[in-house]
């Protein structure tokens, strides 16, 4: 079981480095520890402190459990179908992501002709961006109404009430990238 972790550390440590062209010794230097000791980490000869581990996983942004969490494909293929799905009145809500991301929500917005998604205000401090994809998209937040065309991209306080229509005579697609700050 040890060395399972010993080489799961080794593994993900050296994929997230290279993942993001770092060096061993610029991403060492990065986490507060000599080269040696990355080049100990990669090899799967360490048995690094919590502090080398937290520095680590502070110099690749990751949480430090991915540093050991068991290895994932490098391709994940969902088809559709498989996405949560939700339907609120006309309107096909899909998320985009199947993955649990902690705090983060992204979904595609189907919004049909005429029709209107009211949306639920969340945790104070969170910031939702909108964009659209096809359509006349138009959010109302804050008592102002803004009308997005493909292409545009509009940020707002999701804190707050909102809702989403769709102008004109097709439906609207837009893609909603909300970042929710964590409740007290």
């Amino acid at each position: 079981m040890t060395d399972d972790l010993a080489a799961r550390l080794a593994e993900n440590v050296r994929q997230l480095r290279q993942a993001r062209g770092m060096t061993q010794a610029r991403v060492a230097k990065l986490a507060g520890v000599p080269r040696a000791t990355w080049a100990n980490l990669e090899s799967g000869l360490a048995n690094p402190t919590l502090m080398v581990l937290h520095g680590v996983a502070h110099a690749l942004e990751v949480p430090l459990e991915e540093l050991i969490a068991a290895p994932r494909a490098d391709v994940a293929f969902y088809p559709r179908k498989t996405l949560p799905t939700r339907t609120r009145g006309r309107v096909i809500v899909r998320s985009l992501l199947p993955d649990n991301l902690p705090n983060t929500q992204i979904e595609r917005l189907e919004i049909p002709a005429g029709a209107r998604l009211v949306g639920v205000p969340h945790t104070p401090g969170t910031r939702e961006y909108l964009t659209c994809e096809s359509g006349e998209l138009e959010l109302t937040a804050g008592g102002d109404t803004l009308v997005l065309a493909p292409g545009d991209v509009v940020v707002f306080r999701g804190d707050q009430k909102h809702s989403y229509a769709s102008r004109g005579t097709r439906p609207a697609v837009g893609y909603s990238v909300v970042l929710l700050k964590p409740g007290r």
